[in-house]
């Protein structure tokens, strides 16, 4: 809820203390810390354009003609990548929290409920537990196999695009050609684009590893040391 939001900030603020969650975005990435010194220094967040999910980005990066769709998602669960529950990244909730966060740190009052999310994958495989679902996944392998073929003829590629602007913010698969920012974005990287006042015709890009133990453990760090040194 933005109300809980805005009582943690307020509490933080009355105590004294740091409220940090760097980690929450992007892992490492000083994602949220540089959108923070845009906002504070007086800029204004005109539009933020970012693939934000590590695991999805792996996912679309693995599919091929021997890697299908079903054998990506165990591939991204083994390696790490995603979470126990897989279902919670292919349903776009972790990336519609990311891009909320980011949405509420411009400034903006949102809720969860506020955000459009285009799914890429029937409901009716996100019910029952995770045995189920991975059972079931490969029934969609054959139709992103033909959808894959088209796409690769096209040149384009998929990522999972959050986009906010003017208050409105949404999720979804989306196919990108050569000439975007997104095109070359490998493994599990996350790449933001923020568009802002003094960033305009040259937008802002803060492009890294968005997923794994090591780079979100350096991140949470970086914030202890933050903390510590007040």
């Amino acid at each position: 809820k933005y109300s809980n939001y805005i009582n943690l900030k307020t509490l933080a603020k009355r105590k004294g203390v740091k409220f940090l969650f760097e980690t929450n975005v992007g892992a490492g990435l000083p994602i949220i810390n540089t959108l923070n010194d845009l906002v504070d220094s007086g800029d204004k967040i005109l539009k933020i354009e970012a693939v934000l999910s590590g695991t999805l980005n792996f996912i679309f990066n693995t599919i091929s003609p021997e890697n299908k769709l079903s054998d990506t998602i165990r591939m991204a669960k083994e390696e790490g990548y995603s979470e126990p529950d897989p279902r919670i990244d292919l349903s776009g909730v972790d990336v519609v929290r990311k891009i909320l966060i980011l949405a509420r740190e411009s400034g903006y009052k949102l809720e969860m409920e506020d955000i459009k999310v285009n799914k890429f994958i029937p409901d009716e495989y996100f019910e029952g537990s995770v045995d189920e679902f991975f059972e079931k996944i490969s029934e969609v392998d054959n139709d992103f196999e033909e959808r894959r073929k088209k796409l690769e003829e096209k040149g384009d590629r998929w990522r999972f695009v959050a986009h906010f602007e003017e208050g409105k913010a949404e999720v979804g698969l989306q196919e990108v050609g050569r000439e975007h920012p997104f095109y070359n974005l490998e493994g599990s990287n996350n790449l933001v684009i923020y568009t802002t006042e003094r960033y305009q015709e040259f937008p802002m890009l803060i492009k890294g590893y968005g997923a794994g133990a090591s780079v979100t453990a350096a991140g949470v760090f970086a914030d202890l040391i933050k903390v510590s040194n007040k």
